[in-house]
């Protein structure tokens, strides 16, 4: 029997992959709330100064709350495509893992956004940590494609799943791009994106693509 090459064999598992997806998703949407903290007890002594500090920190709990989004769409894409597979392969068990080395960059650019929420590079930054996990998610369905790694997939699908990534990074980068103009429009805008792929489909916003 002819022993087949290590590289032909490799990283097949799309249930292990799948799984090791799960726990990444899950440490790092763990991890983004540990930037949250309680005001400091000594500095509040009557429900006013606690609405205060609470309001203060508002922007942070609304980064944290669009960071948790953007994983939670970034997961069911991935699992979407995952699912849709009927095996992984070598290259795309490694595309999957730079996408997770993305996911666990996610807690660190929403902190520096939250503490640097006025500078434009902290959002710049934290839109390119978005547009990495995008671009690595897309390479990861083309590559499964034309590697023929897919089941019985109708075209349509094929194109519909291309479709739903660019036209959410086109939206990302068009925020982006306000940040020009204001960091937190900016960020708004992301945010408002964030929400339209959460709650768009219920409300047939995403009808078309």
């Amino acid at each position: 029997m002819t022993e087949k090459p290590y590289n032909l064999v490799a990283g097949q598992s799309r249930e292990r992959l799948a799984a090791l997806s799960d726990g990444v998703f899950a440490v790092a949407m763990t991890l983004l709330v540990l930037d949250l903290h309680t005001p400091v007890a000594s500095t509040v002594h009557n429900e006013r100064e606690l609405l205060s500090a609470l309001l203060v920190m508002a922007p942070r709990l609304l980064i944290y709350l669009g960071s948790f989004m953007t994983l939670g769409i970034f997961w069911v894409g991935q699992q979407t495509q995952l699912n849709l597979i009927e095996r992984s392969s070598r290259d795309l068990t490694w595309i999957h893992l730079a996408f997770l080395a993305g996911v666990t960059l996610m807690p660190f650019s929403t902190a520096l956004m939250a503490e640097f929420i006025t500078l434009r590079s902290a959002l710049v930054i934290y839109w390119a940590n978005i547009l990495v996990l995008g671009l690595i998610l897309f390479a990861s369905w083309r590559v499964a494609v034309s590697y023929k790694l897919l089941g019985n997939t109708e075209p349509e699908l094929i194109r519909a799943v291309e479709r739903r990534i660019v036209v959410a990074q086109t939206l990302y980068a068009a925020g982006a791009a306000l940040c020009v103009i204001s960091p937190l429009l900016s960020l708004a805008v992301i945010v408002a994106t964030q929400l339209v792929y959460v709650i768009g489909p219920k409300a047939g916003l995403l009808s078309r693509i």
